[in-house]
């Protein structure tokens, strides 16, 4: 089963007391990587949120975007008294060193609640990770299932190109095959037309044993009947390893390569116009498998 790099979900929960949605979008990578945005203390459950989406996501770059709005209560509107004891005793100390008229730490108390951390943000101190992360995490695996159908149905689409493409390159490899034969003759048919011309003149008889002898060389030195056969064989394998259970995205770039690699012997062996050209539009095809394997989980 193939499976895209690409995708994306969303999820969502809303109650009276709190609405939670979150967004994936999955790219290409590969490797893991997730990136977060979240507001605090959302932000600092990253590694669980890691911890779920290992479960089912190997390879890309998983974008996680958390949206919180939380209904606020009386208990969240609340003075921190430490940090204002703390301004106001600093105040008091610094109106004594330089004297009463100077600094009246008493009428400086509005501004002394705009401090920081004298009167916290509704929401950053209420957060209840026994009530809320269950909640977190039914809304993150209903994400990660949206993006995970999103991802299959690309698979499958790909899946089909992979098999297309796969066919283009057995019928080019299947003339390359029956071309093959004829190369020699044809080498050898040239070579004593060549041969035969250069000496007529000179009266001078060809010999044999000498021609069959380079033919021979010739022969073997364009004997790509072990590459054709390995290429093959890599076709089929590559169509075998697109069933696997698992997305076997590594697999298939590895095997891509291969399939390169005997396509370019084939090409520098061959010494053939038509097989050339047939070679051509091979490696034209795997261009294009390689920039679709990249895709592939």
């Amino acid at each position: 089963m193939l499976l895209s790099m690409t995708g994306y979900g969303e999820a969502h929960h809303h109650s009276e007391k709190l609405r939670l949605s979150i967004e994936l979008r999955a790219l290409n990578n590969r490797y893991l990587k997730l990136s977060v945005r979240a507001p605090e203390p959302y932000n600092l459950l990253e590694p669980e949120f890691e911890k779920i989406i290992r479960r089912t996501i190997r390879r890309g770059t998983i974008q996680l975007s958390l949206h919180c709005e939380r209904q606020s209560s009386a208990q969240d509107f609340r003075i921190n008294g430490v940090a204002l004891k703390s301004y106001l005793a600093q105040l008091r100390a610094l109106g004594d060193e330089l004297g009463p008229s100077r600094i009246d730490a008493e009428r400086l108390l509005a501004h002394v609640l705009a401090l920081p951390g004298v009167v916290p943000e509704p929401g950053v101190t209420t957060f209840d990770s026994e009530e809320e992360w269950p909640l977190l995490e039914k809304v993150l695996v209903d994400a990660l299932g949206r993006l995970q159908n999103m991802r299959q149905e690309e698979g499958r689409a790909m899946a089909q190109e992979f098999l297309q493409y796969r066919d283009q390159i057995e019928g080019e490899l299947r003339q390359i095959r029956e071309r093959a034969p004829t190369v020699v003759e044809a080498f050898r048919d040239r070579l004593y037309e060549r041969i035969r011309k250069l000496l007529s003149e000179l009266d001078i008889e060809i010999d044999r044993s000498d021609l069959i002898k380079e033919i021979a060389i010739f022969a073997e030195r364009s004997d790509i009947a072990e590459e054709v056969v390995r290429l093959a064989s890599h076709l089929d394998q590559f169509q075998e390893i697109m069933n696997e259970p698992e997305s076997p995205g590594r697999k298939l770039e590895f095997l891509t390569q291969e399939m390169f690699r005997e396509t370019n012997t084939i090409g520098s062996k061959a010494g053939d116009v038509e097989i050339s050209r047939r070679v051509v539009e091979i490696k034209g095809t795997l261009e294009k498998v390689r920039e679709l394997v990249q895709n592939v989980e």
